[in-house]
């Protein structure tokens, strides 16, 4: 009794999302009915009326602990959120992908909704459109946040927006809300998003994609997330336009969206510019570009700068941002590249964007305390505080910064150890735990951007399943529900 107690409040929440979430499978539905495919059209149609039903049933058994969310309910409902929705996202893949086993299914679902982009899927052209623009279309909802998305379209269910913004939301300064209420800056930020995903959706039908095809790569490009209609990626199109419009628009989703949302209700570009995390961004970015094309020209990979260029820029904004994509096998540069681009997509992302990885702002805050440390060893008395943006860093952030460094490191390591015992290589192993520990999703070795996760274990697959969990929700908000502290009343 004293569990269902504890869980009652955020299971009758959680029924809200799931009722809600069925009218997610409407868009591939619509794509399916626009393409005259009746029976995978009835197909979503069960998918739909499935989560319809059981967030109805969850909802009549769960009413009597309706109430406003504490912090404890808070973490508990984004938890169930993104490990319950994958396991529904996962039934339309059972049902029309041919071959697939749940092990996958749930995988490929997790990768999605995490924006992570790892696929454990082969052969993409030959599955129907409406299965690729559900892959994708779940990459863009989960890309700025499931919860986010609640908290500004479903206000009136008094979900104490502000704990589940926490719990959610990437990166070390969780109490940034720029309206009084936390539901409006979640719709200014969702309006933000859709507002670049025009764009981006208009761009690249300018650059030759058809409409399909430009709907799913603006999903997964604006959620930062990689997956595509294609098994070779936007490789694909072998087209520098494609590429160029990727690049543009992975550099502006790997940028806060609330940083946009400054500027457009100042109407200046000063939260831009002033910001450091923004500012060391482009710089790691710019330089990362330019050191990775002049080791290609120096290696005679590309005969020519522009290419080498494009391929540089192509290839560092795609996994600096975590989003995934490749237009070649970079395993074949030489090693230093591959290495290097896997490193970035773990902190070159801005916090309150869409990408994975620890964030820029922790690494600036890293290197910034390291140095005050460096100071201290010669004068110990100095008044030398971490500061950002002029002011002073608060000793509590600080604080949470370097714990969650150090779970950090130590998930990774603990997964990894995980997967060696399960028989996997060190390169492979390793790799795929910092892509999906990252959100980033190709790795090296046999996850590596000509392969894929579809030849792992089912036991594999699980812990791979659980890192991307891990990395999307930053690992203490999952974490936190396997301490005494979180369960004692």
């Amino acid at each position: 009794m004293r569990v269902v107690q504890t869980l009652g409040p955020a299971l009758h929440v959680f029924a809200h999302v799931l009722t809600a979430f069925a009218l997610v499978f409407l868009v591939p539905m619509g794509w399916a009915w626009f393409h005259d495919d009746l029976t995978h059209e009835y197909q979503w149609a069960v998918c739909a009326g499935v989560t319809l039903v059981s967030g109805v049933i969850l909802w009549a058994l769960t009413r009597a602990y309706r109430c406003e969310l504490q912090a404890r309910d808070g973490f508990l409902l984004v938890n169930l959120v993104w490990l319950v929705l994958p396991a529904y996202s996962a039934l339309p893949l059972m049902l029309m992908v041919p071959g697939i086993t749940w092990h996958q299914a749930y995988f490929e679902a997790m990768s999605a909704l995490t924006a992570t982009g790892a696929t454990a899927l082969s052969g993409l052209e030959r599955l129907p459109v409406s299965v690729n623009v559900w892959r994708c279309f779940l990459q863009y909802v989960g890309g700025l946040g499931v919860m986010l998305l609640v908290v500004a379209v479903l206000p009136m269910l008094g979900l104490g927006g502000m704990q589940l913004y926490k719990a959610e939301t990437p990166g070390p300064m969780k109490d940034q809300k720029l309206t009084p209420r936390i539901a409006e800056t979640a719709r200014g930020l969702w309006a933000v998003y859709f507002g670049f995903s025009v764009l981006c959706l208009l761009a690249y039908r300018w650059a030759g994609m058809g409409w399909a095809d430009a709907f799913m790569h603006m999903c997964s490009t604006m959620g930062l997330a990689g997956f595509s209609s294609y098994d070779a990626s936007i490789g694909h199109f072998q087209s520098p336009a494609v590429e160029w419009v990727a690049v543009v628009f992975m550099a502006l989703a790997g940028i806060s969206f609330l940083r946009y949302f400054m500027v457009l209700r100042g109407l200046t570009l000063r939260p831009l510019w002033s910001d450091r995390e923004i500012r060391t961004y482009a710089v790691v970015l710019l330089g990362a570009i330019a050191l990775v094309t002049l080791v290609l020209l120096a290696q005679r990979v590309y005969p020519d700068a522009p290419t080498a260029l494009r391929m540089a820029a192509f290839h560092v904004l795609s996994l600096a941002t975590t989003t995934g994509y490749a237009s070649t096998d970079y395993l074949q540069w030489p090693p230093f590249i591959p290495v290097l681009l896997l490193f970035l997509g773990t902190f070159v992302s801005c916090a309150g964007s869409t990408g994975g990885g620890i964030k820029m702002v922790r690494m600036v805050l890293l290197i910034k305390q390291a140095r005050r440390e460096l100071v201290r060893i010669i004068h110990p008395h100095v008044v030398n505080p971490v500061t950002l943006g002029g002011q002073a860093v608060p000793a509590q952030v600080m604080n949470a910064v370097l714990g969650f460094m150090l779970i950090y490191g130590a998930a990774t390591m603990g997964l990894t150890f995980l997967l060696l015992l399960s028989g996997l290589d060190l390169v492979t192993a390793l790799s795929a735990v910092v892509a999906t520990v990252n959100n980033i999703g190709p790795g090296l070795g046999e996850v590596g951007p000509a392969g894929n996760y579809g030849g792992l274990t089912p036991f594999q697959l699980w812990v791979l399943s659980f890192a991307m969990l891990l990395g999307r929700l930053e690992l203490l908000t999952v974490l936190v529900l396997f301490t005494r502290a979180f369960w004692r009343r």
